[in-house]
């Protein structure tokens, strides 16, 4: 099946106002920026994003967050985003909190098709025990807290009950793909874009480099295409459009300077 689309305003055109939205990257790394701008032109509101972090640099989600077309984020990292900080405490935003490899592991759990799984990870905490703020009130109060979460003992060790994640859509890039939807990430970028596409329902992935089936090694595809439904072969330019978040120079060394 040939699930190549022509633009990506075509392959996000069913999205809806409310929809729950499962995308990839990681800061700046392997951000279907091509996908989140196709959103962001069409109009569409009250996004739930799961997502591990909401976007940096006015790039990626921080488009739509800046443009309040963002209702609820799950996520695990909010970083030096002053936006959605300022959102989540002035009560514009409800954000779930969430450890970043629980997170990874929901996202994979619902794509697996499983249910639900214990992990370790937050017994003895409000992640377990609920109380977390989810949504204040403007005023430093909190309006919406998370609930308790089930604990059970294992082999003498606590354990705490974890949903898994499905979302309606899920946006996704890679740096080749082919028209059977079959995807390899490149380097970093492979973050949580393989766990992000597992979760959607309907998951749409933007291609810096697009191929003929068979010309990616089966051994080589990190994501197989039964997880993809859409993909957008991006332009070279849009390809070669990757930011740096944090520049760093090196001090001039003295060394190799030649004394006579």
């Amino acid at each position: 099946m040939d699930k190549v689309v022509p633009t990506a305003a075509d392959a996000v055109a069913d999205v809806p106002d409310g929809a729950s939205l499962a995308v990839g990257g990681f800061g700046l790394s392997g951000v279907p920026n091509v996908l989140i701008h196709a959103l962001y032109e069409r109009g569409v509101r009250r996004l739930g994003i799961v997502s591990n972090n909401c976007g940096a640099l006015d790039s990626g989600l921080a488009v739509l967050l800046a443009a309040g077309r963002i209702a609820r984020v799950t996520g695990s990292y909010i970083g030096a985003n002053k936006e959605f900080a300022r959102q989540y405490l002035a009560g514009e935003l409800e954000v779930e909190m969430i450890p970043q490899g629980t997170l990874a592991e929901r996202l994979r759990a619902g794509g697996a098709g499983i249910p639900a799984f214990y992990t370790p990870a937050g017994v003895g905490t409000q992640i377990a025990d609920g109380g977390l703020p989810w949504r204040y009130d403007g005023n430093g109060g909190v309006a919406l807290a998370s609930p308790p979460k089930e604990v059970r003992e294992f082999d003498g060790t606590e354990y705490v009950l974890e949903r898994g994640i499905r979302t309606d859509f899920a946006l996704v890039r890679a740096a080749r793909g082919d028209r059977h939807g079959n995807l390899v990430f490149g380097k970093s970028a492979r973050n949580f874009n393989p766990l992000a596409a597992m979760a959607g329902r309907v998951t749409i992935a933007e291609v810096e480099e697009l191929v003929e089936p068979g010309e990616i090694d089966p051994d080589a595809v990190h994501l197989p295409g039964i997880f993809v439904q859409r993909v957008v072969a991006l332009t070279a330019e849009q390809a070669a459009d990757k930011q740096i978040e944090r520049r760093t120079v090196s001090a001039p060394s003295a060394r190799g300077t030649v004394s006579g």
